[in-house]
């Protein structure tokens, strides 16, 4: 943990990474911007995953159906998400994920690279392949990853 001295520490750019308000210490912890490489790497160990793009950003795909992409900000990522767990997410973490109006009535939410917690994004990401993923293919991918 960093005292609120501590100045936020500077990553890719020019740009400082996103400070996260500890709730009992008044202090601030620096966390690092998940790079969309990192996201990548994530997104490429789910099984039968590919590369493509989507409205002129990258995105991923499972089967040919899309799961996650680039938002055209550079800073976030459109997921799926089942509807009745969005309202949860957002409101336990406002900072990391949001939603826009034209994502309103879709099953999708939108993750800010520069906020959220790799493993938080891990698992979003892989409930995202999960939803559009073959029946099939996720069960098989239970079996072999229980939780």
């Amino acid at each position: 943990m960093m005292d609120e001295t501590t100045p936020l520490a500077p990553v890719r750019g020019g740009r400082y990474a996103f400070g996260i308000q500890s709730l009992g210490s008044g202090g601030r912890e620096t966390r690092e911007m998940v790079s969309f490489n990192e996201v990548r790497e994530m997104a490429m160990a789910l099984p039968e995953v590919e590369e493509g793009t989507s409205y002129g950003t990258p995105a991923f795909l499972v089967r040919k159906k899309r799961f996650c992409r680039l938002h055209e900000d550079g800073d976030s990522l459109v997921l799926m998400i089942n509807v009745f767990e969005r309202q949860l997410l957002l409101d336990a973490e406002p900072d990391a994920f949001y939603i826009t109006d034209h994502y309103r009535d879709y099953p999708a939410v939108l993750a800010r690279l520069s906020a959220v917690d790799r493993e938080t994004l891990r698992e979003r990401l892989t409930d995202s392949w999960r939803i559009r993923a073959p029946k099939k293919l996720a069960a098989a991918f239970e079996r072999d990853h229980p939780a």
